[in-house]
Protein backbone atom coordinates (compact mmCIF):
# COMPACT_ATOMS: atom_id res chain seq x y z
CA UNK A 1 0.00 0.00 0.00
CA UNK A 2 1.31 3.46 -0.84
CA UNK A 3 0.72 6.62 1.15
CA UNK A 4 0.25 10.10 -0.28
CA UNK A 5 0.31 13.00 2.15
CA UNK A 6 -2.30 15.73 1.74
CA UNK A 7 -0.52 18.90 0.77
CA UNK A 8 -1.36 22.59 0.53
CA UNK A 9 -1.99 24.10 -2.91
CA UNK A 10 1.13 26.25 -2.46
CA UNK A 11 3.16 23.08 -1.92
CA UNK A 12 1.64 21.62 -5.09
CA UNK A 13 2.87 24.67 -7.02
CA UNK A 14 6.35 24.25 -5.54
CA UNK A 15 6.42 20.63 -6.70
CA UNK A 16 5.30 21.74 -10.15
CA UNK A 17 8.21 24.20 -10.38
CA UNK A 18 10.73 21.60 -9.23
CA UNK A 19 9.38 19.15 -11.85
CA UNK A 20 11.05 21.16 -14.61
CA UNK A 21 14.51 21.64 -13.05
CA UNK A 22 17.21 19.32 -11.75
CA UNK A 23 17.47 21.45 -8.62
CA UNK A 24 16.77 25.05 -7.62
CA UNK A 25 17.92 27.60 -5.07
CA UNK A 26 15.62 28.76 -2.26
CA UNK A 27 15.39 32.28 -3.69
CA UNK A 28 14.43 31.08 -7.19
CA UNK A 29 11.58 28.84 -6.05
CA UNK A 30 10.41 31.42 -3.51
CA UNK A 31 10.21 34.06 -6.24
CA UNK A 32 7.94 31.87 -8.36
CA UNK A 33 5.68 31.12 -5.38
CA UNK A 34 4.92 34.78 -4.66
CA UNK A 35 5.28 34.16 -0.91
CA UNK A 36 7.35 36.05 1.63
CA UNK A 37 10.40 34.27 3.01
CA UNK A 38 8.80 32.98 6.24
CA UNK A 39 5.72 31.51 4.55
CA UNK A 40 7.78 29.91 1.79
CA UNK A 41 10.21 28.46 4.35
CA UNK A 42 7.27 26.76 6.10
CA UNK A 43 5.92 25.19 2.91
CA UNK A 44 9.27 24.00 1.52
CA UNK A 45 10.10 22.66 4.99
CA UNK A 46 6.86 20.69 5.01
CA UNK A 47 7.71 19.11 1.65
CA UNK A 48 11.12 18.09 3.00
CA UNK A 49 9.46 16.69 6.15
CA UNK A 50 7.06 14.42 4.25
CA UNK A 51 9.80 13.25 1.88
CA UNK A 52 8.73 14.87 -1.37
CA UNK A 53 11.70 17.26 -1.55
CA UNK A 54 15.37 16.96 -0.60
CA UNK A 55 17.80 19.72 0.31
CA UNK A 56 21.16 19.08 -1.34
CA UNK A 57 24.61 19.70 0.13
CA UNK A 58 24.77 22.85 -1.99
CA UNK A 59 21.62 24.12 -0.27
CA UNK A 60 19.43 23.63 -3.32
CA UNK A 61 16.08 21.83 -3.45
CA UNK A 62 15.13 18.89 -5.67
CA UNK A 63 12.37 16.31 -5.92
CA UNK A 64 12.85 12.93 -4.23
CA UNK A 65 11.76 9.71 -5.95
CA UNK A 66 8.31 9.82 -4.37
CA UNK A 67 8.16 13.56 -5.00
CA UNK A 68 8.80 12.93 -8.70
CA UNK A 69 6.10 10.26 -8.74
CA UNK A 70 3.60 12.60 -7.11
CA UNK A 71 4.50 15.65 -9.22
CA UNK A 72 4.34 13.59 -12.42
CA UNK A 73 0.60 13.11 -11.77
CA UNK A 74 0.03 16.86 -11.95
CA UNK A 75 -1.84 18.58 -14.70
CA UNK A 76 0.97 21.08 -15.15
CA UNK A 77 -1.35 23.72 -16.65
CA UNK A 78 -4.01 23.57 -13.93
CA UNK A 79 -1.59 22.71 -11.10
CA UNK A 80 -3.80 19.90 -9.75
CA UNK A 81 -3.49 16.12 -9.55
CA UNK A 82 -5.10 14.53 -12.59
CA UNK A 83 -7.78 11.89 -12.13
CA UNK A 84 -6.89 8.73 -13.99
CA UNK A 85 -8.81 5.57 -14.90
CA UNK A 86 -8.76 2.69 -12.44
CA UNK A 87 -6.94 -0.47 -13.57
CA UNK A 88 -8.99 -3.57 -12.81
CA UNK A 89 -8.91 -7.31 -13.52
CA UNK A 90 -12.14 -9.01 -14.58
CA UNK A 91 -12.32 -12.77 -14.09
CA UNK A 92 -14.17 -14.89 -16.64
CA UNK A 93 -14.23 -18.29 -14.92
CA UNK A 94 -15.67 -21.13 -17.00
CA UNK A 95 -16.67 -24.74 -16.33
CA UNK A 96 -18.59 -27.53 -18.05
CA UNK A 97 -21.63 -28.84 -16.12
CA UNK A 98 -23.90 -31.53 -17.63
CA UNK A 99 -22.95 -30.47 -21.16
CA UNK A 100 -23.60 -26.78 -20.46
CA UNK A 101 -21.01 -24.08 -20.02
CA UNK A 102 -21.39 -22.18 -16.77
CA UNK A 103 -19.62 -19.08 -15.49
CA UNK A 104 -18.83 -18.06 -11.95
CA UNK A 105 -20.68 -14.77 -11.48
CA UNK A 106 -21.14 -12.39 -8.57
CA UNK A 107 -24.10 -10.45 -7.33
CA UNK A 108 -22.74 -7.18 -5.96
CA UNK A 109 -23.96 -6.39 -2.45
CA UNK A 110 -22.45 -2.97 -1.95
CA UNK A 111 -22.79 0.41 -3.63
CA UNK A 112 -22.61 1.42 -6.39
CA UNK A 113 -24.53 -1.11 -8.55
CA UNK A 114 -26.09 -2.81 -5.53
CA UNK A 115 -27.74 -6.08 -6.60
CA UNK A 116 -26.17 -6.23 -10.07
CA UNK A 117 -24.73 -9.45 -11.52
CA UNK A 118 -21.46 -9.76 -13.41
CA UNK A 119 -18.02 -11.34 -13.49
CA UNK A 120 -15.80 -10.93 -10.40
CA UNK A 121 -13.50 -7.92 -10.53
CA UNK A 122 -10.78 -6.33 -8.43
CA UNK A 123 -8.28 -3.48 -8.53
CA UNK A 124 -4.69 -4.15 -9.55
CA UNK A 125 -2.43 -3.22 -6.65
CA UNK A 126 0.63 -1.03 -6.95
CA UNK A 127 3.58 -3.04 -8.34
CA UNK A 128 1.44 -6.15 -8.94
CA UNK A 129 1.40 -8.09 -12.22
CA UNK A 130 -1.93 -8.58 -14.01
CA UNK A 131 -1.70 -12.37 -13.63
CA UNK A 132 -0.92 -12.09 -9.91
CA UNK A 133 -3.82 -9.67 -9.41
CA UNK A 134 -6.23 -12.10 -11.08
CA UNK A 135 -5.02 -15.04 -8.98
CA UNK A 136 -5.22 -13.02 -5.76
CA UNK A 137 -8.72 -11.69 -6.46
CA UNK A 138 -9.97 -15.17 -7.36
CA UNK A 139 -8.73 -16.55 -4.04
CA UNK A 140 -9.93 -13.62 -1.94
CA UNK A 141 -13.44 -13.36 -3.39
CA UNK A 142 -14.26 -16.98 -4.29
CA UNK A 143 -11.88 -19.22 -2.33
CA UNK A 144 -10.78 -20.88 -5.58
CA UNK A 145 -7.42 -21.28 -7.29
CA UNK A 146 -6.84 -21.18 -11.03
CA UNK A 147 -4.52 -20.28 -13.88
CA UNK A 148 -5.39 -17.29 -16.03
CA UNK A 149 -4.88 -16.22 -19.62
CA UNK A 150 -5.07 -12.55 -20.65
CA UNK A 151 -7.83 -12.23 -23.25
CA UNK A 152 -8.26 -8.53 -23.91
CA UNK A 153 -8.80 -5.01 -22.62
CA UNK A 154 -12.15 -3.33 -22.04
CA UNK A 155 -12.24 0.41 -21.39
CA UNK A 156 -15.57 1.47 -19.90
CA UNK A 157 -16.69 4.99 -19.05
CA UNK A 158 -19.92 5.36 -17.08
CA UNK A 159 -22.02 8.50 -17.43
CA UNK A 160 -24.77 9.59 -15.03
CA UNK A 161 -27.83 10.10 -17.21
CA UNK A 162 -29.24 13.02 -15.17
CA UNK A 163 -26.32 15.39 -15.67
CA UNK A 164 -24.02 13.73 -18.23
CA UNK A 165 -21.12 13.59 -15.75
CA UNK A 166 -18.57 10.78 -16.07
CA UNK A 167 -18.76 9.00 -12.72
CA UNK A 168 -16.52 6.01 -13.46
CA UNK A 169 -13.59 5.40 -15.79
CA UNK A 170 -12.12 1.88 -15.68
CA UNK A 171 -9.67 -0.13 -17.75
CA UNK A 172 -10.45 -3.83 -17.34
CA UNK A 173 -7.92 -6.56 -18.11
CA UNK A 174 -10.17 -9.49 -19.01
CA UNK A 175 -8.73 -12.75 -17.69
CA UNK A 176 -9.97 -16.25 -18.61
CA UNK A 177 -9.75 -19.26 -16.29
CA UNK A 178 -11.06 -22.56 -17.67
CA UNK A 179 -10.05 -24.75 -14.75
CA UNK A 180 -10.56 -23.61 -11.18
CA UNK A 181 -10.12 -25.75 -8.07
CA UNK A 182 -11.03 -25.53 -4.42
CA UNK A 183 -14.18 -24.95 -2.39
CA UNK A 184 -16.34 -22.06 -3.54
CA UNK A 185 -17.21 -19.34 -1.03
CA UNK A 186 -20.88 -18.58 -1.67
CA UNK A 187 -21.11 -15.33 0.27
CA UNK A 188 -18.58 -12.73 1.36
CA UNK A 189 -18.74 -9.13 2.52
CA UNK A 190 -19.93 -7.22 -0.52
CA UNK A 191 -21.07 -10.08 -2.75
CA UNK A 192 -22.58 -13.48 -3.52
CA UNK A 193 -21.00 -16.08 -5.86
CA UNK A 194 -22.90 -18.49 -8.06
CA UNK A 195 -22.31 -20.67 -11.14
CA UNK A 196 -24.76 -19.56 -13.86
CA UNK A 197 -25.32 -20.25 -17.56
CA UNK A 198 -26.07 -17.65 -20.24
CA UNK A 199 -29.57 -19.16 -20.65
CA UNK A 200 -30.14 -18.57 -16.94
CA UNK A 201 -28.82 -15.01 -17.19
CA UNK A 202 -31.32 -14.10 -19.93
CA UNK A 203 -34.00 -13.83 -17.24
CA UNK A 204 -31.82 -11.76 -14.91
CA UNK A 205 -32.92 -8.11 -14.82
CA UNK A 206 -29.98 -6.71 -12.85
CA UNK A 207 -26.93 -7.19 -15.05
CA UNK A 208 -24.28 -4.63 -15.90
CA UNK A 209 -24.91 -3.01 -19.27
CA UNK A 210 -21.48 -4.17 -20.37
CA UNK A 211 -21.94 -7.76 -19.13
CA UNK A 212 -22.23 -9.56 -22.47
CA UNK A 213 -19.47 -7.51 -24.12
CA UNK A 214 -17.14 -8.31 -21.22
CA UNK A 215 -17.90 -12.02 -21.30
CA UNK A 216 -17.45 -12.12 -25.09
CA UNK A 217 -13.97 -10.61 -24.76
CA UNK A 218 -13.03 -13.30 -22.25
CA UNK A 219 -14.48 -16.18 -24.25
CA UNK A 220 -13.47 -15.13 -27.78
CA UNK A 221 -10.28 -13.25 -26.96
CA UNK A 222 -11.14 -9.88 -28.51
CA UNK A 223 -8.13 -7.61 -28.08
CA UNK A 224 -9.73 -4.23 -27.30
CA UNK A 225 -13.19 -2.74 -26.77
CA UNK A 226 -14.12 0.76 -25.59
CA UNK A 227 -17.68 1.75 -24.65
CA UNK A 228 -19.60 4.50 -22.89
CA UNK A 229 -22.64 3.46 -20.81
CA UNK A 230 -25.25 5.58 -19.07
CA UNK A 231 -26.76 4.69 -15.68
CA UNK A 232 -29.60 6.32 -13.77
CA UNK A 233 -29.74 7.32 -10.11
CA UNK A 234 -31.50 4.10 -9.08
CA UNK A 235 -28.90 1.98 -10.91
CA UNK A 236 -25.58 3.53 -9.90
Amino acid sequence: MTYEAKIHEVQTLILRDLLFVKSARFADVQKNSGLDSDHFKFHIGRLVEIGYVDKTQKGEYMLTIIGKEYANKLDTDAGVIERQPKVVVMLVIEREASGTKEYLLQQRRKHPYYGFWGAPTGKVRWGESIIDAASRELKEETGLNGKFEHRGIFHERVMHDTNGEIVEDKIFHIMLCQKASGELIDDFEGGHNEWRSFDDMKNEKNTYKSFYQEMEIGIKGISYVELLHSYGENEF
